[in-house]
């Protein structure tokens, strides 16, 4: 296991041959919040999306299938570069579908904010995301504690942590330098990152992203995240509060305009139209804001209490806050600040420009709806 361990894909530079090429599908399991990918060998050279072929897989083993039919189809949607395996080596993020090759396999949400993102073109949504996330070491076998953690205890109380540098107050540093460099290389979207407010917590930084972009690359720099994480023998959490007490809970912010905010007083919009509509609406996008996330919303550590909805300017204990620079400039975008850090971000920002622009769904939530169509789990 040591040397497993030892192990770094950093310096494992076995060529690939010029006529074959690596690909790695990657798709959402059954549980809505899991990565899978395989590997496929082609014996040619890939260019482009076209180049590939749906593949398949076994759904009874990923909470999507029954034994009896458990073939998931796996639909090539977008294509980067590997940056771990690098050369003639792509990464490939898919969506799985069941046996009709029409129906969305379950935790496949892909679609329904495609149609939400298709309906509202006009309004040209952009996001920024922020991704906040524990690093987890092993402790014994089956145990795991925050990095750099006393083990089994717990090291000094938050304050020191936030955008904090040297070796007591940032832990894990050089795996948000691998993963940062790898996302940009691999294309992606990559707008910062920084330590946050716990020891051992990190933030990441996507957009600006246009539509459905937005949620293909926060799922696929979450998977490059995990995949480095394996070469530094570290776990990534996405849990909204992995650790109980006085420690700060992660999520995964959503900032959020429209064409309409972007002109000339458009803070007007987010003020006398967009923030109505998400109050009234407030419990909805609760419901697919992630799972746990009332452990979270407390009214603590800068969040807001999970039942009451407000905002105000600059203020990070509101359900949304208004930037200082959109108020300075009348203009601009606002904050969501009540997702987990383990939200589908399809689901998140579908439901963020259904309320705010189309209105095609009422309750119940997306989730509901999506689940009342897929096949039961194995």
């Amino acid at each position: 296991h040591k040397q497993i361990r030892g192990f770094s894909r950093l310096a494992f530079e076995f060529p690939i041959p010029e006529n074959h090429s690596l690909v790695e599908y990657v798709w959402i399991d059954g549980t809505g919040l899991g990565l899978r990918s395989k590997t496929r060998v082609y014996n040619t050279k890939i260019s482009t999306i076209e180049d590939l072929d749906w593949w398949t897989y076994d759904g009874s083993s990923t909470k999507q299938a029954d034994t009896h039919s458990s073939e998931i189809y796996l639909k090539p949607v977008t294509l980067i570069r590997d940056p771990l395996r690098k050369r003639n080596s792509w990464i490939v993020w898919c969506e799985g579908y069941t046996s009709d090759k029409v129906t969305p396999a379950q935790g496949n949400f892909r679609p329904l904010c495609q149609k939400v993102m298709d309906e509202a073109k006009e309004h040209k949504p952009w996001f920024g995301l922020e991704q906040e996330y524990f690093f987890l070491e092993r402790i014994g076998s089956t145990g795991w504690w925050p990095l750099g953690w006393p083990k089994g205890a717990y090291p000094s109380p938050q304050g020191r942590y936030y955008c904090a540098n040297g070796p007591s107050n940032a832990f894990g540093r050089a795996i948000t330098e691998v993963h940062i460099r790898s996302c940009l290389a691999a294309g992606l979207k990559m707008a910062g990152l920084n330590a946050e407010s716990a020891p051992s917590q990190w933030e990441f930084q996507i957009g600006i992203a246009e539509g459905i972009e937005a949620g293909d690359h926060l799922w696929l720099s979450r998977y490059l995240l995990t995949r480095v994480g394996e070469d530094f023998d570290v776990d990534i959490s996405f849990e909204p509060k992995p650790i109980t007490g006085n420690w700060a809970g992660s999520g995964c912010h959503i900032n959020f305009s429209t064409e309409s905010t972007r002109l000339e007083n458009g803070i007007e919009v987010i003020l006398k139209d967009f923030l109505p509509k998400l109050e009234k609406s407030h419990a909805e996008h609760l419901e697919v804001y992630g799972e746990d996330n009332l452990k979270r919303l407390t009214g603590r550590n800068e969040t807001a209490p999970l039942n009451v909805f407000s905002y105000a300017e600059g203020h990070r204990g509101t359900s949304v806050r208004i930037p200082v620079l959109t108020t300075e400039i009348s203009k601009g975008y606002f904050e969501d600040r009540r997702p987990a850090s383990n939200i589908d971000p399809y689901l998140a920002t579908a439901i963020l420009v259904d309320t705010c622009c189309c209105l095609l769904y009422t309750s119940p939530s997306p989730r509901d709806r999506q689940k009342s169509r897929m096949p039961s789990s194995a």
